[in-house]
C-alpha cells in the first residue's frame, strides 16, 4: 500500500532531487506540494516546484500551493542562493510553468487534505517549518489527524551548517520549529546527524543523466552549482543528499536508526535554531542518529535513473 504524502519545500537543488525521488518512488502517492520561503523566496520556490512537476510529468493532478513568505514573529530572512544559485536550481534555465498554483494558501491546502483523509496523510517538510506551524495554529486538530510528520532539519549531535550550532531549516524559522516539535503529532527528525553521511559526486550525477537524459540530465546540471559550493566551502568532492534522505527515510526506514527524545529549539541569540535535548520534557521526537549511507545512495540513484519513465505514483 502506497503512503500518501504532502511535501512542504523551498526548491533548492536538494529539494528538487527529493521531489523527483518522491514522484518516482512506488512507495508514495504525492497528494500535494506546498512551498515556503527558505533557499529562495517563496515566489521562486513556487515557480520552481511547479516547473519541476511539469518537467517530471506530474503537473496535474498534484496541486502546488504557495505558502509563507517570511518567518514568524518578524525574524530576518536569509536566502541560501550562495548554495543553490540565484534562482534556486543552480545555473539551469529559469522555469516558466504552464500551470498556476492552487489558490489556497499552503496552510489551508494542508488542512483540507488532512481533514479529507484523516489518519492517512504524512507531512514531509524539507524547508523551514513556517507552513506547518501556521497549519497547526489555524487547525490544532491536525495534530491528531496526520499519520506522521517527517522533517529534514536539525543537528542534535553534530555541528550546524548555517552556524556552528544550527541547521538551516530550523534556524530559518526557529519559532515555527519550536511549535512543530512541541506539538503532539508523531515526528521523525532527519537531521544533519544522518544527512551529512550521504553524498553524491559529479560522476554519480553523470550516471543519472546518462540513464535519464531529460529529467536526470536537468538535475545533474542543477547539481553542478551545488557541488561547487560543497567543494569550496566544505571540502568534499560532492554534495550531501539532505532532503532526499528525508524521503528515503520514509520509504526505506530499514536503512536508518534513531532514538526518541524530547527536544527544544533555541529561538534567538547566537544559538538561534539550535536543537538540543529538552530538560523540561515534552513530546518525544524520533531523532535519526545512524544511517546505512551506501544503501541510501544506491536507492537514490536507482530511483532517479528511471525518472524519464514518468511518475511511479501517477
Amino acid at each position: 500500500m502506497r503512503r500518501s504524502i504532502i511535501i512542504d519545500t523551498d526548491p533548492g537543488v536538494d529539494d528538487a532531487l527529493a521531489l523527483v525521488y518522491a514522484l518516482n518512488c512506488p512507495a508514495f502517492e504525492l497528494r500535494a506540494v506546498t512551498t515556503v520561503h527558505g533557499n529562495v523566496s517563496v515566489e521562486r520556490s513556487t515557480r520552481n516546484a511547479l516547473g519541476l512537476l511539469e518537467l517530471a510529468g506530474a503537473a496535474l493532478p498534484v496541486p502546488v500551493a504557495r505558502g509563507a513568505e517570511a518567518p514568524l514573529n518578524g525574524l530576518p530572512r536569509r536566502e541560501a542562493d550562495f548554495v543553490h544559485g540565484p534562482e534556486g536550481l543552480g545555473e539551469t534555465p529559469v522555469f516558466e510553468p504552464r500551470h498556476a498554483p492552487d489558490p489556497r494558501p499552503a496552510w489551508q491546502l494542508i488542512r483540507d487534505e488532512v481533514a479529507a483523509r484523516p489518519g492517512e496523510i504524512t507531512l514531509c517538510a524539507i524547508g523551514p517549518l513556517t507552513n506547518l506551524a501556521l497549519a497547526l495554529a489555524h487547525a490544532p486538530e491536525l495534530a491528531t489527524q496526520v499519520a506522521e510528520v517527517v522533517l529534514m532539519g536539525g543537528a542534535v549531535g553534530v555541528p550546524g551548517n548555517i552556524t556552528t550550532q544550527a541547521e538551516y531549516n530550523l534556524w530559518a524559522d526557529p519559532v515555527a520549529a519550536a511549535a512543530v516539535l512541541s506539538a503532539s503529532w508523531p515526528v521523525t527528525l532527519v537531521g544533519l546527524d544522518v544527512t551529512t553521511q550521504v553524498m553524491c559526486t559529479r560522476e554519480d550525477f553523470a550516471q543519472i543523466a546518462q540513464r535519464a537524459p531529460r529529467v536526470g540530465g536537468f538535475l545533474a546540471q542543477a547539481a553542478q552549482f551545488y557541488i561547487a559550493f560543497y567543494e569550496q566551502a566544505v571540502g568534499i568532492p560532492g554534495c550531501h543528499l539532505h532532503d532526499p534522505s528525508a524521503l528515503i527515510a520514509l520509504s526505506h526506514p530499514e536503512y536508518f536508526r534513531g532514538e526518541r527524545m524530547a527536544l527544544e529549539v533555541i529561538q534567538d541569540g547566537e544559538a538561534r535554531g539550535q536543537t538540543r535535548r529538552s530538560t523540561a520534557g515534552g513530546p518525544e521526537v524520533q531523532v535519526l542518529t545512524g544511517v546505512e549511507a551506501a544503501a541510501v545512495k544506491r536507492v537514490f540513484m536507482l530511483t532517479l535513473s528511471v525518472a524519464d519513465c514518468g511518475p511511479a505514483n501517477a
